[in-house]
């Protein structure tokens, strides 16, 4: 599966720095409607409440090239939202704590796209995946980013039922102290066997008891990071 999207995550300045124009609390903070163009060029335009980005709101990064239109809450992005990312990669839905987190649709720099479910920025929940080069899709539900449990993939003249398991491994705690020890993550997932193969055109099913070539859809890359400051 390709999923490639950057892993340059586009970084928010502070909310006090930089030149100010709009309302003012009669404390001095900023609160209301406002404009502030950061010292780096970023430009945020939208609401402030006691001196923090907190509403709706625009921000604008010169470098490198992202934007954001949607909610703001304490700083962070929250609530609806659409967010351009600096590879192209593209996001709309919804955001918690400035994480993709929710009902949402990525379109990754390949043109493939994700409509589903978000947790803390990853694919969680579930979902459709469709790939841009043969309309071909894969709906189930992901845990972290991976395929579990029942799925459905469908090409233009067949179309496949199964289940995918999670394929783990043991990595260390911290590369660089042998002393933290090790701990199990999910690096893969993997369509189980016995499957069934429909063909389109005459409905006639078949079971499967080795995975042919057609099935495979490749190895997911992860989608842009984002950090949320």
């Amino acid at each position: 599966m390709s999923d490639t999207g950057s892993e340059i995550d586009a970084q928010e300045q502070a909310p006090t720095i930089g030149t100010y124009e709009g309302d003012r609390a009669a404390t001095g903070e900023r609160h209301g409607k406002g404009r502030n163009t950061f010292p780096n060029g970023d430009v945020y335009e939208g609401d402030y409440f006691a001196g923090r980005r907190e509403g709706r709101g625009i921000y604008t990064w010169k470098k490198p090239r992202a934007r954001y239109v949607g909610g703001y809450l304490e700083n962070l992005r929250h609530g609806p939202g659409a967010m351009v990312y600096p590879d192209g990669s593209r996001y709309k839905g919804e955001f918690k704590a400035g994480k993709r987190h929710g009902k949402g649709i990525y379109v990754y720099a390949n043109g493939d796209w994700y409509d589903g479910m978000w947790e803390n920025n990853v694919k969680h929940g579930e979902g459709v995946y469709t790939f841009a080069a043969t309309k071909s899709t894969i709906s189930g539900t992901w845990d972290k980013n991976w395929l579990a449990g029942p799925a459905e993939i469908k090409h233009a003249d067949h179309q496949v039922r199964g289940s995918f398991a999670p394929v783990r491994e043991t990595v260390p705690v911290n590369p660089d102290d042998e002393t933290a020890g090790t701990m199990e993550v999910v690096a893969d997932s993997k369509l189980t066997l016995p499957c069934a193969l429909q063909f389109t055109s005459t409905g006639y099913t078949v079971p499967v008891c080795r995975v042919p070539q057609q099935v495979g859809l490749g190895v997911p890359a992860p989608a842009a990071e984002d950090e949320g400051k």
